[in-house]
């Protein structure tokens, strides 16, 4: 009996049975990379009301700035800055010698005006002096009257009394000093009125406020505590030399000690105005003047892309967007630091760790 030969299988058939063992696949499909999660917030339609920040300081409301009535030579000045006064206490004197002389010369005047008079009278009397002369006489009498009245009128007015109880704010002269009529020498305040605080704001600034807007006020001397305000007052020019306008902040003490001269940090609040766009300010990438970026969440709602904007108001929270987004939009406040163009992002459910790096 002839043994069985066994013939071998190709090597084509061989790898063929090997390639169907090991199931026949092609190449394995990479994984989608991971989100970015990250909060958002939506782009809403509300009233912004920006704040306005000034510096200023604190003065009583009832300011007189004392002058003398005539011009001359103080002779006496008791006033120095940050003393009380009294209503009617004497503060300056001029030197009488020029303006008494000027008193004496009135009174002289007048008496010799007095003295024709009646002797024209006389004269007239016995049919010796004409009407004429007796209505002259008595034209002349009168104005020595009136000259005398207006000399002793100017000379009360050399003296300067405190006009209330109050406190010397500044002086502005010294004793030997020649004053003008009318300069300032001593400015009292009295704080009868209340205080106020006055602040000096650029033209775009004070658009914005109105009388009876709100502020809050805080004094370094109590640290911590804010005082309420109300714009008592607005200036209807500019200053010349600084182009800047000057509001007066009435302030309420609250049973603090105020005292002249207390420098006032000052938030105003400016009346709300008309609806506008709004977002969060944590949603701007970068900004630079009226330009910003913020990342807006795609329609199929898994990718976010980088999207220019115009923004002009801000306030703390809020930014006011004038270009670039539609209301209900939703953009990146959290996560969005780190984020590209175009990446797939997933909105977190809790808040994220602030500072840290979200995403693989």
């Amino acid at each position: 009996m002839k043994p069985r030969l066994t013939h071998p299988l190709p090597a084509i058939t061989l790898l063929a049975i090997l390639l169907a063992a090991c199931g026949g696949a092609g190449p394995s499909t990479p994984a989608a990379p991971p989100s970015r999660p990250v909060r958002v917030a939506p782009v809403a339609l509300d009233a912004l009301a920006d704040g306005v920040q000034a510096v200023g300081v604190l003065s009583p409301k009832n300011e007189a700035r004392l002058s003398f009535k005539v011009g001359g030579v103080i002779d006496v000045l008791r006033a120095e800055e940050g003393a009380q006064v009294r209503a009617g206490q004497q503060l300056a004197v001029l030197k009488q010698a020029e303006i008494g002389a000027a008193v004496e010369q009135a009174r002289q005047g007048a008496a010799k005006a007095a003295r024709d008079l009646a002797r024209v009278k006389a004269l007239q009397a016995d049919g010796v002096a004409t009407m004429e002369q007796l209505e002259d006489a008595g034209t002349a009498a009168a104005v020595g009257a009136a000259a005398l009245q207006a000399a002793e009128f100017n000379a009360r007015y050399t003296r300067i009394l405190a006009p209330a109880d109050g406190i010397v704010l500044r002086k502005l002269a010294e004793v030997g000093e020649l004053v003008q009529p009318g300069q300032p020498v001593v400015v009292v305040g009295s704080a009868d009125r209340g205080w106020i605080v006055r602040v000096a704001l650029a033209d775009r600034d004070v658009v914005r406020v109105h009388v009876g807007d709100a502020a809050r006020v805080s004094f370094d001397a109590w640290p911590g505590r804010a005082f309420a305000g109300r714009v008592a007052n607005l200036s209807s020019s500019a200053d010349p030399a600084t182009g800047t306008f000057t509001v007066e902040i009435a302030v309420s003490a609250d049973g603090a000690a105020f005292v002249q001269g207390l420098v006032a940090k000052v938030a105003l609040s400016p009346a709300v105005g008309a609806a506008t766009k709004v977002i969060p300010v944590q949603a701007l990438v970068e900004a630079s003047g009226g330009e910003a970026s913020v990342f807006v969440l795609g329609a199929d709602g898994r990718t976010a892309r980088r999207v220019t904007i115009h923004i002009g108001r801000m306030s703390d929270t809020r930014v006011e967007v004038l270009d670039g987004l539609q209301v209900g939009a939703l953009v990146v406040v959290d996560g969005g630091a780190f984020l590209q163009d175009g990446e797939a992002v997933r909105i977190a459910t809790a808040a994220l760790p602030a500072g840290t790096r979200t995403g693989s």
